[in-house]
């Protein structure tokens, strides 16, 4: 993200923000906008910790759209190393070169110095958005980063540092404008305290009863509100059980949705047990759930401490 230069961020005030995801159906609080308002003011990545499915990734999503940009992600996982993330030499078209030009000696000269240009690299997530041209700075999406391992997560602190990316062969990337950067975490270990110093941290919690009926509303197209209310108490009332997975905004989406494409217009004790697949992902939490009082689930009542 970048506070000076040709290009200026739209967002002079938290409202604008609020403004933002509202046009793009994402409903955001307070805290959020603030927080985007600040990253872009600082010029600092947001790290954005919460339970998955709460709408994490969904932010880079919505800002990228907004200011018509790339996104560019990287997701994590356990063994992620520097080329995967950075860089790779094309191997096998560099071979093909070397051997078209085994027969031609001016060509065999040329390849000396060719063979790690620029049209045999790999871009991956990392030099792509350091590398994008503009004319506004990509949005870029280290997603799930507490599944990586910890030296990754210590080699990523240069790169938020300096935002430049050196390939010994050819030299070293700055970047033109800042990547607005987004890194999530579902917080299943502890992340560096330097990683989180050089961003804006906020946690990102399940959503109230009235913003998770806003959110159904929003994005669940045709959905009435009788309806989007009933799928809110079912699925506020299922994460207060110790699930051993709770189901996420994410999977409210997907079972309002299901409903809808089932024609049901009222959710009673079988429609929650036939369409358990949609928000439960563990078969003890679904088994589970056939033994609890549906009918005080749906009346949004406590099933269970």
């Amino acid at each position: 993200m970048t506070a000076s230069g040709a290009w200026q961020h739209p967002f002079g005030r938290v409202d604008d923000v609020a403004a933002t995801f509202d046009a793009h159906d994402y409903v955001a609080d307070r805290p959020l906008c603030l927080t985007t308002k600040l990253a872009f003011d600082l010029g600092k990545p947001i790290l954005l910790e919460g339970e998955a499915g709460v709408g994490k990734t969904e932010v880079a999503k919505v800002l990228a759209s907004a200011l018509d940009t790339p996104l560019i992600r990287l997701q994590c996982y356990e063994g992620l190393d520097a080329s995967a993330a950075l860089y790779e030499w094309n191997y096998a078209r560099q071979i093909l070169a070397i051997r078209l030009a085994e027969a031609d000696a001016a060509r065999r000269t040329e390849l000396d110095s060719a063979i790690f240009g620029p049209e045999f690299l790999f871009e991956r997530p990392l030099l792509k958005a350091i590398r994008h041209p503009g004319p506004r700075p990509a949005v870029l999406l280290i997603d799930e980063i507490d599944r990586a391992d910890e030296e990754f997560e210590a080699f990523l602190l240069e790169i938020l540092s300096d935002y430049q990316i050196t390939v010994p062969e050819l030299g070293t990337f700055s970047a033109v404008h800042k990547p607005c950067v987004i890194l999530t975490s579902n917080r299943t270990r502890e992340l560096n305290d330097a990683l989180k110093r050089r961003c804006l941290y906020l946690w990102i919690d399940y959503p109230s009863p009235e913003k998770e009926r806003d959110i159904i509303t929003k994005r669940v197209p045709g959905i009435d509100l009788e309806l989007a209310e009933a799928v809110t108490r079912v699925m506020q009332g299922l994460r207060a059980v110790d699930f051993y997975k709770r189901p996420g905004v994410a999977e409210a989406l997907d079972w309002a949705r299901a409903l809808l494409g089932l024609e049901i217009g009222k959710i009673v004790p079988e429609t929650v047990l036939e369409t358990a697949g949609v928000v439960l992902k563990y078969r003890d939490d679904v088994s589970r759930l056939g033994k609890m009082d549906l009918d005080a689930l749906l009346q949004g009542k406590a099933v269970e401490s």
